[in-house]
């Protein structure tokens, strides 16, 4: 499938999922960091629920740990593993094909930003992206509109323009709450899961 570009002025990308198969490296990295606090997190359970931040995981999951342990520790396996991301090569032409339309693209994550932009550099992906949002940049992660509508500033495109690439129901609930256009990526990417 070509993705249709035609009315955008901007393409903006969910990291996890979307651009990379990093959802077995996420999962591997967050239940160890889970077990070190006595907490077992199964993998059936958190697959139902990508694209959900590591805190509402863990408001569901109604566990108290310290947070921002959780997610350095978790941060640091990720980044140990790096090498074991794979792109999506058909994501990765769609953002070839926008930027040599001249359209903007963007990289809009729930993930922290010393992971994602450790993972952009990894896999040599970071010359597509004019910027790159992360879960610091916003008060709220997704489902709520706030990454979506900071990588449009950081653009300078009406939401109206932009099309967002997802691969969660999360994710795609921002984008229609930004008021922009979305696609699934789920039925174009196969993952190793």
């Amino acid at each position: 499938m070509d993705l249709n570009l035609d009315g955008y002025e901007a393409l903006i990308m969910d990291w996890d999922g979307t651009m990379v198969d990093s959802q077995p490296l996420n999962y591997r990295s967050l239940a160890k960091a889970l077990r070190a606090h006595a907490v077992d997190l199964r993998e059936d359970w958190y697959r139902e629920r990508l694209g959900t931040s590591v805190d509402g995981l863990l408001e569901e999951l109604g566990v108290s740990v310290p947070l921002a342990d959780v997610l350095e520790r978790c941060g640091e396996l990720i980044i140990r593993d790096l090498a074991s991301l794979r792109p999506f090569e058909t994501v990765v032409g769609w953002v070839e094909r926008a930027r040599s339309r001249g359209v903007a693209c963007a990289v809009a994550s729930g993930g922290g930003g010393a992971v994602v932009r450790a993972g952009i550099a990894a896999t040599g992906l970071a010359h597509l992206f004019d910027t790159v949002v992360t879960r610091e940049d916003v008060d709220r992660g997704k489902p709520a509109p706030d990454l979506f509508q900071e990588a449009a500033r950081r653009l300078a495109v009406p939401p109206h323009r932009c099309l967002v690439v997802e691969d969660a129901e999360e994710g795609l609930a921002a984008a229609r709450a930004a008021g922009m256009h979305a696609v699934d990526v789920r039925p174009y990417v196969t993952s190793c899961w």
